[in-house]
């Protein structure tokens, strides 16, 4: 049996994890000999047990062929990275609970130690998933590798902001490859690989049970020098991850939101506890000048990406002037526009269904409206 083979195994079982891993490899001087061990002797471990003791000596009733593991990893495309292997990623080794194992399709590369996460709920708002690609393109167009978790929501809306960038990013699974989740997002997973890499500590077949995303996200704030919570409920995710990069001592940034938004109490939380306030990408680059030679300064970069999102003012006629100021990049009810625009409700609908008719609104449903601008 290979070292990198014994590695899986332990990888593989239920309730070990790699901080025991590495205790067991300075105990008996490798993987291989950990297995190889009696159980008396594994559970005279400390922090082992009875338990796991019994579960690691008897390692063939969870991963069986170590090697059948690794063809099904090779026949993914996939490459397996050990925690003692020159190729393990930097920032992720400094953590005190790195994966012993990681699986990664794509491609890790040195540059990627300059990464930021940006991390946020599933069910998103507009303004938070705009927010959130608009953050996550201006930190790749500066050469920031952009790491999230590949999730419906603010995650999806990061790493489609980073390709829209031209730079790197990194997705971390809560699952195995062969049971990817979530499958609605196997057609991104493949862009990212193209410009980064689609990572798991987890074996193939691991199924996304609800206790590995919180072991997942440690992983997301590990790999980066920061995290960036653009939407997140008060129990959520994405603050797990934000306590992890606190406990990794790396820094926090909060997006704020609507002081009345459920789904801003984690950020407004942050925020209050002094997690840095994130209203555009300088907030977040002036905190890493150290990092990158600048021939320029980080602002003008950053507002001058920004003005060329919003773009000139579009034609309106008539009532679209009026509405079309009335609405934002927040999702706001048809009653609070006509309330801000002071126009009857019958008029404002026919604005509106002019505006989409030049694809500068957007309806939501609940009749919500977004400004797209110019």
């Amino acid at each position: 049996m290979t070292p990198l083979e014994s590695l899986i195994i332990l990888n593989a079982l239920p309730n070990v994890g790699s901080v025991k891993i590495r205790l067991l490899i300075e105990r008996f001087g490798s993987a291989d000999a950990a297995l190889s061990a009696s159980e008396a002797a594994l559970g005279g471990v400390p922090g082992i047990g009875e338990q796991i003791a019994r579960d690691i000596a008897h390692w063939r009733e969870h991963l069986a062929d170590p090697a059948k593991e690794l063809e099904g990893a090779a026949a993914a495309g996939l490459q397996l990275i050990s925690y003692y292997d020159h190729a393990y990623p930097t920032n992720l080794k400094q953590i005190y609970d790195p994966p012993i194992v990681l699986y990664v399709k794509g491609t890790l590369e040195e540059r990627d130690k300059h990464a930021i996460a940006i991390v946020g709920s599933r069910r998103a708002t507009n303004y938070g998933r705009t927010t959130a690609s608009r953050l996550a393109r201006d930190l790749a167009a500066n050469g920031f590798t952009v790491v999230s978790g590949l999730a419906l929501g603010i995650d999806t809306a990061a790493h489609l902001g980073a390709l829209d960038g031209g730079g790197r990013t990194i997705a971390v699974l809560g699952s195995g490859f062969a049971s990817f989740y979530p499958p609605e997002n196997r057609e991104l997973a493949e862009q990212v690989t193209e410009s980064g890499a689609v990572v798991s500590e987890f074996y193939m077949e691991c199924r996304p049970a609800k206790t590995n995303f919180p072991i997942r996200n440690r992983v997301i704030s590990g790999l980066t020098l920061g995290t960036i919570v653009a939407e997140a409920p008060a129990n959520s995710g994405a603050i797990i991850t934000a306590m992890h990069a606190l406990s990794q001592n790396r820094q926090v940034f909060a997006v704020p939101g609507r002081v009345d938004a459920p789904t801003f109490k984690g950020n407004h939380r942050l925020i209050k506890e002094g997690a840095k306030l994130v209203e555009s990408t300088e907030d977040v680059l002036s905190e890493f000048d150290y990092l990158f030679p600048q021939t320029e300064p980080r602002a003008t970069k950053a507002s001058s990406s920004a003005r060329a999102a919003e773009g000139p003012r579009p034609r309106l006629d008539g009532d679209e002037v009026a509405v079309y100021d009335a609405l934002s990049d927040e999702e706001r009810h048809i009653e609070e526009i006509v309330q801000g625009c002071g126009l009857p409700p019958g008029e404002v609908s026919v604005a509106l269904l002019s505006l989409e008719m030049k694809h500068l609104v957007k309806q939501l449903p609940g009749k919500y409206y977004v400004r797209l601008g110019a």
